[in-house]
């Protein structure tokens, strides 16, 4: 069962461009289940190459049912199985199983929480104090990077992995847009607006600095301090630092400027499709959690103004 594991895990990262995260945890949640069937003692002969085990869906819900026995949360949970249904799914694409034993197995039904995002007051308000202590703070260098790092993320709604994936050359700064490379190798155009073009703008003299200082000839657009690409988990720990110091009480992570960006265009009336577009979803209805977050904020503004209500 390793090697087709291993298998599955290089078809995630070479043909479907997984990001490393997603990799991380598929292959930790395999191998899991892996173990699970090894110590319930279901894994009888091996079948196709590799020796899968002939997993029915009984030891499916039987790995589940471990799982709440650990006290696992219902996210996780819920993430394990999707990763062994992709698995299973793989397998029988290439033909190792006739059918997926996981298929029929339902996930656990999550709690829905409509997370705090920032308001677009407080947006203007985090982004305006970023772009005054890039100018006039004791470290532009370091502020200019990280300012242009937050007014791209906002400005588009860019994945991390989206954005520390970004070249020099995939930003056409004539028309404001950039080319992204999303999910499964997906290319999308999208635009950036007049203050992510200052604020790139003022970041790459900077950027020529670092790659004149560490000679070296990256040909990313963020890069770190040794002139190498900015990692996803760099950003976020620069994203929580500075959202924190504003002194909110929200999630600050990258996906929390992503949820802000499509929320305050639906508040503004964009379109739900164009929305969609821009974020790079396959399917709408991942579009729709966000018109959540929007419906709430407009009952909550007429619960406070409407003189009937």
């Amino acid at each position: 069962m390793d090697e087709w594991i291993e298998r599955y895990i290089r078809y995630l990262r070479i043909e479907r461009n997984a990001s490393p995260h997603t990799i991380r945890n598929y292959a930790s949640d395999l191998r899991q289940f892996r173990d699970y069937l090894a110590e319930a003692g279901g894994a009888p002969a091996g079948v196709g190459g590799g020796k899968i085990p002939r997993v029915d869906q009984l030891a499916v819900r039987g790995f589940m049912a471990r799982l709440y026995e650990r006290e696992k949360k219902k996210a996780s949970i819920a993430r394990k199985l999707s990763a062994v249904r992709a698995f299973f799914k793989f397998l029988a694409r290439e033909q190792v199983i006739r059918t997926s034993p996981a298929a029929a197995v339902s996930s656990p039904k999550l709690d829905k929480h409509l997370p705090r995002i920032l308001s677009e007051e407080e947006m203007n308000r985090f982004l305006d104090q970023m772009a005054q202590a890039a100018k006039n703070g004791p470290s532009t260098d370091g502020l200019a990077r990280d300012r242009a790092i937050l007014e791209m993320l906002y400005a588009s709604g860019l994945r991390v992995s989206e954005l520390v994936g970004l070249d020099l050359r995939s930003l056409n700064f004539d028309d404001g847009v950039v080319l992204v490379r999303g999910k499964g190798r997906k290319e999308r155009i999208v635009p950036f607006g007049a203050k992510a073009k200052d604020a790139l703008a003022a970041y790459l003299p900077v950027r020529e600095k670092i790659l004149a200082e560490t000679k070296t000839r990256s040909p990313a657009m963020f890069l770190n301090a040794r002139g190498g690409r900015l990692t996803t988990r760099s950003v976020d720990r620069l994203v929580k630092k500075y959202i924190r110091a504003l002194g909110v009480n929200v999630k600050a992570s990258p996906h929390s400027l992503r949820h802000a960006f499509a929320s305050h265009l639906l508040d503004e009336g964009a379109d739900l499709r164009a929305i969609q577009e821009m974020l790079g979803h396959e399917s709408l209805a991942t579009t729709q959690k966000y018109t959540q977050v929007s419906i709430k904020h407009l009952m909550e503004v007429y619960d406070k103004t409407h003189p009937k209500a």
